[in-house]
């Protein structure tokens, strides 16, 4: 039935096609988003092969190391050697060692400020937070930020122990900073009193901000002081193990990532 109802006159082609549409104008354009893709290929691979040379160069210099940025001296990256459950908690305490960097940075600035306000121990405490800075950062680095990381990533008890040592010191220096006492370098909670009651609006804004970093980093490391302290009961690490690991691989394993 169909074949009578079909339409003899009907064009098997599109109606909608221009017959005098020149075909070389298409081709041009595909070929011109052929050359653009090919361009934008190039570029990503030169951009690829740059960045490779720039690795390069930089395990030629200093071998695997890149940190600090400016002068690397260690290996540290925590996405690549610690396990992805403890990642997160990691991640944190580095957050917190760069605050604590970051107050005493500002603790030094604002002893700056009680000198020139006229504190009658701002000359000790300015050279007691210059200390703090070229001291406690790096110590705190290596002393408890440095063995938790590789207590993570070793799962070894020696490393727990070093770090509840010196961490727990930290805690302590951390509550000595906020008191603020003068003449010790602290620009904490005795120094902003002192300076708003004598109406030192700058030197007060800037104690204020140092104790609020201490209280920060101090309460951060605390809250994971004790849950460092559960994960170590937890896997079962005992002073016993420790010695045994200090035994086998001696003092210089502290400072290795094998």
């Amino acid at each position: 039935m169909s074949e009578f109802t079909e339409n003899p006159f009907a064009s098997s082609h599109s109606l909608d096609t221009n017959p005098f549409d020149d075909p070389t104008t298409k081709h041009v354009a595909q070929n011109d988003a052929h050359i653009e893709d090919l361009s934008r290929r190039e570029r990503d691979l030169e951009r690829r092969e740059h960045e490779l040379n720039q690795r390069a160069e930089h395990i030629r210099t200093h071998g695997r190391n890149n940190w600090p940025p400016f002068y690397p001296l260690i290996y540290h990256a925590i996405s690549e050697e610690i396990p992805e459950a403890s990642r997160p908690l990691i991640t944190r305490l580095y957050q917190l060692w760069l605050v604590l960097l970051g107050t005493l940075i500002i603790n030094m600035v604002a002893c700056i400020f009680l000198l020139i306000a006229g504190s009658s121990d701002g000359g000790k405490d300015l050279g007691g937070s210059i200390g703090y800075v070229f001291i406690i950062a790096p110590l705190s680095f290596l002393l408890w930020y440095r063995p938790i990381y590789n207590g993570y990533m070793k799962e070894q008890a020696l490393y727990y122990y070093f770090y509840f040592f010196f961490g727990g010191f930290h805690l302590l220096f951390s509550v000595y900073m906020i008191i603020g006492i003068p003449s010790t370098g602290s620009a904490g909670l005795i120094q902003v009193i002192q300076m708003y009651a004598q109406g030192h609006w700058a030197a007060g804004i800037l104690c204020t901000i140092a104790t609020v970093g201490w209280i920060v980093q101090g309460l951060g490391n605390a809250f994971y002081y004790r849950q460092i302290w559960k994960h170590h009961t937890a896997a079962g690490h005992t002073m016993d193990k420790a010695k045994s690991e200090l035994a086998s691989h001696g003092a210089k394993a502290y400072f290795t990532r094998g």
